[in-house]
């Protein structure tokens, strides 16, 4: 997208917020369906579904696609994503690439094997490989902008509060 198609796309909605701030907050939405015996949950994504299930090194088969690994296909999408933003807004010239996240996970926090071992991922590693001929400022200012900018990364840097209740029906 040309720099001018994006800016011209974004200069009303950016009015708006700053006129009106309650209408740049937007709730999102996510919805799965619990599937007791196969311990699955079939997340609704839009344009298909996908079924969730437990990891290789938690007792899984390898059948469903696990969480982590969709917890950083997330970060990568919406790094990615802002990537081209950012390039684009600044009129950077990045031809294209890809971008990659890893994650180390220890599974005996989640299995309950030990008590001292966390549950959930102990670190996370996100790379861009650009095919983009930049200076180093240019470079900084891109990744610097990327994780300003990235909703996913800056949830996971900065926890929000988080809540959850458990709701019973009849049946």
């Amino acid at each position: 997208m040309p720099t001018e198609s994006l800016r011209a796309r974004q200069a009303p909605l950016k009015t708006r917020y700053r006129d009106v701030p309650e209408s740049a907050v937007v709730t999102l939405r996510a919805k799965g369906a619990i599937g007791i015996a196969g311990v699955t949950c079939a997340v609704e994504t839009g344009s298909t579904t996908i079924e969730a299930g437990l990891h290789p090194a938690t007792g899984g088969d390898g059948q469903a696609a696990c969480s982590g690994d969709m917890l950083l296909q997330a970060l990568v999408a919406c790094a990615g994503v802002t990537l081209g933003a950012v390039a684009t807004s600044l009129g950077l010239p990045v031809r294209g690439g890809t971008v990659s996240a890893e994650g180390d996970v220890d599974f005996r926090g989640t299995l309950g094997v030990a008590k001292d071992a966390p549950v959930g991922f102990r670190s996370i590693r996100l790379r861009f490989d650009l095919a983009a001929s930049l200076g180093e400022e240019q470079r900084a200012t891109l990744l610097r902008l990327t994780e300003r900018y990235c909703v996913v990364y800056q949830t996971l840097r900065h926890a929000p509060g988080m809540s959850a209740v458990l709701e019973l029906t009849a049946g």
